[in-house]
């Protein structure tokens, strides 16, 4: 796949109008709706800012939640409207309609250096269908189409690629960012290569680590779905998370590995406890898990031995935890592991999701050369999977 796309800045935005196709799925209280993390609203800024300063009418969009092509008053983006336009310190004018009458008059009448947002896009049950008479009404409103949305580029729906059959397609600064860096991570590592999985399942990343067996020095793995890995080595793994049905590909990728040379790195101790409770007493064990006792994290000579491994590295990918990082007694593995990579002195790259909020957790974000702000999406990149909303701008 092409990572290398026509971008913002290689178009006159000067009196055009552009359908912006940002990501503004944020959390939200579900009692009240208040946005709770606007992380998502500021990581587009960028992008919106440089439209507008640059004499483009922005017609923005984005889903929020799931409607499932339902219209959902709690699903409105009317509170990322209010919110958007604190940030930008301007009017931001919210459309009532999605492709309907309003949103159509409004984008008409939309100046340069004005923006406006579009109701939420899966409103429209077309939207995830990708429905060619859906894009083209997107469309429509707009002379240029910008996707600065990283976390639906693995959808093809029609606002993340149906809308670019028909207008010209560009990537916004966000995409741009997380191709380049995620593109160049995967294509020509700085080496040595060093990928730490971690997470619950190992069916979620079965295409990552096959992809990685291609490209990497040294695969860490950690998480709960060490402990299918730990299974197929012969140890007892208690009441530890398991996958039985992938016992077999486990061994499999360890036989790979070795044949590939890679070096594919399991824990050697666990922190234990005896159920699945923040309150629960921890409890070190060796490499074999008592069947009274389930793993919730790396143990410390665990900790030791992939600090080592990280140490020096020219390139490091992290996607998932090494354990249930969210209690505080079983946290320390996931700590250890975001400070050794903070400071390891090469790319280093968090994959979205939960090692993203681990590694904000930890108070070490700052230190890292780039945190992905789409967990699936990074997923199926480290997967080398073409993404459908990236494969669809065009190339440079």
């Amino acid at each position: 796949m092409n990572y290398n796309k026509k971008t913002v800045h290689d178009f006159d935005p000067h009196g055009k109008k552009v359908l912006l196709r940002c990501d503004f799925n944020v959390p939200q209280n579900k009692e009240t709706g208040e946005i709770t993390s606007d992380k998502r609203i500021v990581a587009a800024l960028p992008t919106i800012k440089y439209l507008l300063e640059n004499g483009a009418a922005v017609i923005a969009c984005s889903h929020l939640g799931k409607p499932k092509g339902e219209w959902k008053e709690k699903l409105s983006l009317k509170p990322v409207a209010a919110r958007l336009s604190e940030l930008l310190g301007m009017d931001v004018i919210m459309a009532a309609d999605i492709v309907g009458e309003d949103a159509k008059a409004k984008a008409a009448a939309l100046q340069p250096g004005q923006i406006m947002l579009l109701e939420n896009l899966r409103f429209d049950k077309r939207e995830e269908k990708n429905d060619p008479e859906f894009a083209r009404e997107l469309a429509s409103m707009a002379e240029v189409y910008v996707s600065d949305a990283f976390g639906t580029v693995h959808r093809a729906h029609a606002s993340t690629a149906g809308v670019a059959a028909v207008l010209p397609a560009y990537a916004g600064m966000l995409v741009e960012k997380e191709i380049s860096v995620m593109g160049k991570a995967l294509s020509d590592p700085a080496r040595p290569f060093v990928a730490i999985l971690g997470g619950a399942k190992v069916s979620d990343k079965i295409g990552v680590i096959n992809n990685l067996l291609e490209k990497a020095d040294t695969i860490i793995v950690g998480g709960g779905m060490a402990y299918t890995f730990k299974l197929a080595q012969g140890h007892t793994i208690g009441k530890s998370l398991l996958e039985a049905d992938r016992v077999d590909y486990a061994k499999e990728m360890m036989d790979k590995a070795a044949a590939k040379g890679v070096k594919l790195l399991l824990p050697v101790d666990h922190v234990c406890a005896a159920e699945f409770s923040a309150d629960a007493e921890p409890v070190v064990t060796g490499e074999d898990i008592p069947d009274d006792l389930m793993g919730m994290d790396i143990g410390p000579k665990t900790v030791e031995l992939y600090k080592d491994a990280v140490k020096g590295a020219g390139t490091v990918v992290w996607n998932g935890p090494m354990g249930v990082f969210e209690f505080a007694s079983f946290n320390k593995g996931t700590f250890a592991m975001a400070e050794a990579v903070a400071n390891c002195g090469g790319v280093t790259i968090i994959g979205g999701g939960d090692s993203a909020s681990a590694v904000e957790k930890s108070g070490y974000a700052d230190k890292i050369t780039h945190i992905s702000t789409g967990g699936g999406a990074s997923l199926e990149f480290l997967e080398g999977l073409e993404l459908p909303g990236v494969a669809c701008l065009l190339d440079k």
